[in-house]
């Protein structure tokens, strides 16, 4: 863990009338327009800074510069510890109005204090993605922790060369791309002490004006440099997948097609989580995510099984309810049999276009509520010739195996 590299200095005082000292001690300012503490162990006047760019704090100066007749709101320069709006007693509103000097507020650019660079592309902070919270913390925070490992299991000699240095280094995205994968980059980073701020959402896209710089990451430098390739793995996988979802997504809508884009379980080991992450910010299906998701019964179950109703009855007694099946079918005799049996889905695979649609078509007509699959062989280019009617869902290893990675580099701010 980083060592704090900045306490509270009375000249921010001078700099920003809206600061004071905290009552949480030296490593944290006090916004007074904000009513709020906020941490500066990390980058001092920069994080001053940071706090003043944010969108809440300039929403609450405009409310200010708005009214400046309501003396319950903070005045300038406002002294003590903690001071707040709360602080400042009521005036009788029954006297004359006093002559209030209107608040001039501006946005200063911080300047280099000791190792402190200014950051001059930063403004304020992205909100999380909502996609994040399916996302298991104790899963996270194991799975960083063996790419960490992996990637340096005993020594990080470089680390010698810039020491516990406090540093920045800016995050770039250098090809056209759907930005993916902000969860894990954040996991790696702060598990080695770093903080990382954000100036785009995950799911952007971005294909113009590259390179383009889209997060900053503030530590040590040791720490930075240790998360680096691991942190930029993530991301250039997670948006190639995501990129690539997308694209699929679009074409079926140009097509008025209606039905799920799914990426099959033929992941990278060890890196399932984040690539059916990088499915769902595309705006893809993740299909089912281990075996235990989903009952499916591929050709190998059929011929040890002996035939289909066997195979599907056996596993329906002990997946209940709540689990449901699908079957694999290599003809449509295959497929109206497993829909008797009492599958949930059908699968139709490496089906030609013609016998697909044909098969379809005939197991919705007998078995409406039962759900048709294409899948195999499935790409970019053919994909349209797979969207019909009758078929809901069409899976593909493409999204997950055949992605091109978008290309990213993380790059230490120079003074």
């Amino acid at each position: 863990m980083p060592k704090p590299k900045a306490n509270y200095k009375s000249y921010y005082e001078e700099k920003y009338f809206w600061v004071r000292p905290s009552s949480l001690g030296k490593l944290f300012a006090f916004c007074t327009i904000c009513n709020k503490d906020f941490k500066i162990a990390y980058g001092g006047a920069d994080d001053v800074n940071r706090h003043g760019q944010r969108v809440y704090h300039r929403k609450r100066c405009k409310e200010l510069n708005d009214d400046q007749t309501d003396f319950t709101k903070i005045l300038p320069h406002s002294h003590g510890k903690g001071s707040s709006i709360l602080d400042i007693p009521k005036t009788d509103k029954t006297k004359s109005p006093r002559t209030i000097r209107p608040i001039t507020l501006e946005i200063h650019k911080s300047e280099t204090v000791g190792d402190i660079v200014p950051f001059s592309n930063h403004h304020t902070s992205v909100p999380v993605s909502e996609n994040s919270f399916i996302l298991p913390p104790n899963k996270l925070t194991k799975l960083v922790t063996s790419w960490l490992e992996e990637d340096c299991p005993n020594f990080d000699y470089a680390a010698l060369a810039v020491g516990e240095k406090y540093d920045r280094a800016e995050l770039w995205i250098k090809s056209p791309g759907i930005v993916s994968g902000i969860p894990f980059f954040d996991a790696v980073f702060q598990s080695l002490g770093c903080e990382v701020d954000w100036l785009v959402a995950e799911g952007t896209k971005i294909d113009s004006d590259l390179p383009k710089s889209i997060a900053l990451v503030r530590g040590e430098a040791r720490s930075i440099l240790a998360g680096e390739r691991v942190a930029l793995n993530c991301m250039a996988r997670c948006s190639g997948i995501s990129t690539l979802a997308q694209r699929f997504i679009e074409k079926t809508k140009s097509l008025e097609w209606h039905g799920r884009i799914a990426g099959t379980r033929k992941t990278t080991p060890g890196f399932r989580l984040a690539e059916k992450y990088a499915l769902i910010v595309g705006g893809a299906d993740t299909h089912r995510y281990n075996l235990s998701s989903m009952v499916m019964l591929k050709d190998n179950h059929i011929w040890s099984a002996g035939n289909i109703t066997n195979a599907v009855e056996r596993v329906k007694f002990a997946a209940g309810f709540s689990v449901k099946v699908e079957v694999e079918c290599r003809s449509l005799d295959e497929g109206v049999e497993a829909a008797e049996s009492g599958a949930d889905i059908i699968m139709f695979d490496n089906f030609s276009n013609e016998e697909l649609h044909i098969a379809a078509a005939a197991v919705k007509e007998m078995y409406p509520s039962v759900m048709v699959e294409a899948s195999g062989g499935i790409t970019e280019d053919n994909l349209a010739s797979y969207c019909g009617p009758h078929i809901d869902v069409i899976s593909t290893s493409t999204l997950v195996q055949g992605y091109p990675a978008v290309d990213f580099s993380l790059k230490i701010v120079r003074n």
